[in-house]
């Protein structure tokens, strides 16, 4: 299921029902261009699209999945996996899965919506075993499968590719709606050779049939430097992704528009591919191709831009507790700190980290604080029995709740019991309580005390709030604060034990 990450007391810079309504306009007068027929190559996510949702606030996870309802009559999806990615059981880093599995999470979602899911295409495939077990365990769900093979020389090669030993040796896939949305797990799936593929056999077919893009970053239609595209240049710093003026655009009709590498540096391949099969193209720079309309949709630009800065910092963080985790990751660092200079910001922007930092000065132990929405801080400390986010948790609620600070929601004496069992029979060597088990404390008390009641109620109105720890967290404490919606940043500075 997915989280909502939304809460209506958050501050508002994007607007949803104007997003869902102009981005399926566009998508249909896109399908009319190209004679009710038209491979949609769905970069990014679907849903659990929490990075737009960080930077665009106001914009939902599923805001995509909702937009796309809008045009359910009309599409059907087709899942891309690669037979190398199904080879190296590569994961997706925020769901802690693997490609496969998510294929099989993302139909049940899609179908649960009422979405029609045509099939699955493996693609690179080259006689695998894993790709071909993956196959066979699809076809027994009564999932249909097709192979896309390897093409020696893709995408410089276009001779072999606009051939019978080059598309025209890969399965073709019968669709029957207007709408063709090509999507897949993460990148480098082979989304765009699917759709070119396809395109190949229905000319072959006598079928007209376009292509187009839906990319949601960068924002085409904003300024290269504009806050929220440096936040997708900071989210992908790990791919080296970087944002350009599109100069086929600039060209072709003396216009500034943004764009990123891959696709610029693909488009002349792409154009050649289109002349091939068509024997013109259709666009004339990689915006064309593009029908994303989300820099249309901020209702509060200042807002957008607020959020994206801190994302930046979040991002930076999080690239620094992975070097500091033994990572391999110093360039990605060096990046995103480029950006915060480009952006003009530096760590102290976030207020939650000045705060954190204030804490642990004042007291001599870890430290952390959390930003309300209504502006308060929130800051808590290390203690013998709690760790400082798990205090937080305690302090914010309190604070949200009206319950007084001094109010002490679990009793010392409850701690005590489960610290023994912590350190004397599960061997650990932290027996402070995490934000977990101070939650299933708080809700074993509130059966019989109102306080308890009242503080978990609160913790719908975490969601979209900021938190800065002095020292990285747990991994349970990572997935709680995910699962509360909450954008957390720490130091990287390891746990003592």
């Amino acid at each position: 299921m997915r989280t909502n990450y939304y809460y209506k007391g958050m501050k508002t810079g994007f607007d949803h029902e104007k997003y869902l309504k102009i981005q399926s306009e566009r998508i249909k007068e896109r399908i009319d261009q190209f004679g009710n027929k038209l491979y949609l190559e769905f970069g990014g996510k679907l849903f659990d699209d929490n990075h737009a949702s960080r930077v665009l606030p106001g914009f939902q996870p599923d805001s995509k999945l909702q937009m796309l309802m809008q045009l359910r009559d009309y599409a059907e999806i087709l899942f891309v996996i690669s037979a190398l990615d199904i080879e190296k059981n590569k994961m997706r880093g925020d769901l802690g899965i693997t490609y496969d599995e998510d294929i099989l999470r993302l139909r049940a979602e899609f179908e649960r919506v009422g979405l029609y899911v045509n099939c699955v295409v493996i693609t690179h495939y080259n006689g695998q075993s894993s790709a071909e077990a993956y196959r066979a365990r699809l076809e027994r769900l009564g999932i249909k499968v097709y192979y896309h093979y390897t093409i020696e020389g893709y995408p410089n090669n276009v001779a072999l590719i606009d051939s019978d030993e080059g598309f025209g040796r890969n399965d073709y896939v019968e669709t029957t709606r207007p709408l063709v949305i090509v999507t897949a797990p993460g990148p480098g799936s082979g989304k765009m050779a699917v759709c070119l593929s396809q395109l190949y056999h229905e000319h072959k077919r006598g079928v007209k049939a376009g292509y187009a893009k839906f990319e949601t970053f960068p924002v085409w239609n904003l300024p290269l430097k504009h806050p929220v595209n440096l936040a997708y240049e900071a989210a992908t710093a790990d791919l080296n992704d970087v944002n350009m003026i599109d100069p086929f655009h600039l060209e072709n009709y003396g216009k500034i528009t943004v764009n990123y590498n891959r696709d610029i540096e693909i488009f002349p391949v792409l154009n050649t591919l289109f002349e091939s099969i068509y024997g013109e193209s259709p666009y004339k720079s990689p915006t064309d191709m593009g029908v994303n309309m989300i820099g249309f949709c901020m209702a509060d630009e200042d807002i957008c831009c607020d959020a994206s800065r801190d994302e930046i910092i979040r991002r930076y963080y999080y690239a620094l507790c992975k070097l500091a985790d033994k990572g391999d990751n110093e360039n990605e660092v060096n990046k995103i700190s480029l950006l915060m200079k480009q952006a003009k910001v530096t760590t102290a922007y976030r207020r939650t980290t000045v705060a954190a930092h204030e804490r642990k000065e004042l007291s001599g132990v870890e430290a952390a604080a959390i930003e309300l929405h209504n502006g308060s801080i929130i800051t808590s400390r290390s203690s013998a029995l709690l760790g400082p986010c798990a205090a937080l948790l305690l302090n914010a609620t309190k604070h949200l709740a009206d319950i007084p600070h001094e109010v002490k929601l679990i009793p010392e004496e409850l701690i005590a019991p489960i610290q023994k069992t912590k350190v004397e029979y599960l061997h650990g060597h932290n027996p402070r309580l995490h934000t977990d088990e101070v939650l299933v404390a708080l809700s074993l008390l509130s059966h019989k005390d109102e306080n308890c009641r009242r503080a978990l109620a609160q913790l719908p109105k975490l969601a979209g709030c900021q938190i800065h720890s002095t020292v990285m967290l747990s991994e349970v404490d990572h997935k709680i604060f995910k699962k509360l919606g909450v954008g957390l940043t720490c130091d990287p500075v390891k746990k003592s034990e």
